[in-house]
């Protein structure tokens, strides 16, 4: 069955394409290489998931990645440098504002994005460089942020856009009550600060944080781990997919805000 996620974005961009008048031999031409490339990434997913090297469980052990160990002894000193960008909170845009999603408009569920897709935000990396440089170490990593959801925040069903990803998350500032989780298909996780939290984005997940404090963890994707020459069409792929349009659009939005706050002269002070 088609996932809605995996290809919404480009149905909306088509639809816009429509509203201004686009030709009508093009428009067949699109519709065509939409079908192409919607036939494409089901397959890619399909074959993703046959060959995974780590399996396809809606969570994976911590020692299954090697570079796991070091980045949670650094985690006091990400944890301070979070500390920095909390300073800012009422600043920071919130997921709706980015990537247009309907179940974030509301400003309980912020980022302060490193890396997005493989493009380094250099002014968010500068105010955090011991950050940026931990995540510059990790093999495959394509996007690092700070996901900071706020008290009493739900995140509902939804599922990642590719599973040519594996989504990772080191837990920040955790509230101790345990009304503060996530469901990945089937199973639950909670976070625990300084560990990691690593599970299959592209599974039907959800994120509750029935509590009265801010849950932040560092939110990084890396490639999924996959024999060769897989794992060369995954970051052909991965490449394909930071140019979707609402990637795109998240993006410009961003560094939008990051201007905005240069000229403002309030960001990104050391």
């Amino acid at each position: 069955m088609l996932r809605k996620s995996l290809f919404s974005h480009l149905e909306n961009w088509f639809l816009g394409m429509k509203r201004i008048g686009f030709p009508r031999r093009f428009e067949i031409v699109l519709t065509k290489l939409m079908g192409v490339e919607r036939r494409i990434f089901l397959l890619l997913e399909s074959l993703n998931a046959r060959f995974s090297l780590i399996g396809n469980e809606p969570f994976f052990e911590s020692g299954t990645f090697p570079w796991v160990r070091d980045l949670e002894s650094r985690w006091t000193v990400i944890r301070h440098e979070l500390d920095t960008v909390l300073d800012m909170l009422n600043e920071l845009p919130n997921v709706g504002k980015l990537q247009g999603f309907s179940n974030a408009q509301d400003d309980v569920w912020k980022m302060f994005i490193l890396y997005g897709y493989g493009h380094k935000n250099q002014a968010s990396c500068d105010q955090c460089p011991q950050t940026a440089a931990a995540i510059e170490r990790i093999p495959g990593m394509t996007t690092a942020l700070f996901s900071i959801l706020g008290p009493h925040k739900h995140i509902p069903c939804h599922r990642g856009p590719y599973n040519g990803f594996i989504r990772y998350h080191l837990g920040l500032k955790v509230p101790q009550s345990g009304a503060c989780l996530i469901r990945v298909g089937s199973s639950y996780g909670r976070w625990e600060e300084g560990k990691s939290l690593i599970f299959d984005d592209s599974l039907n997940h959800e994120v509750w944080n029935a509590t009265n404090e801010y849950r932040v963890v560092l939110f990084m994707d890396v490639n999924r781990p996959l024999p060769f020459p897989l794992s060369l069409v995954n970051r052909l792929a991965i490449k394909r997919v930071a140019y979707w349009p609402s990637i795109r659009h998240g993006r410009a939005s961003y560094q939008m805000w990051e201007a905005q706050q240069a000229e403002s002269g309030k960001p990104h002070q050391s």
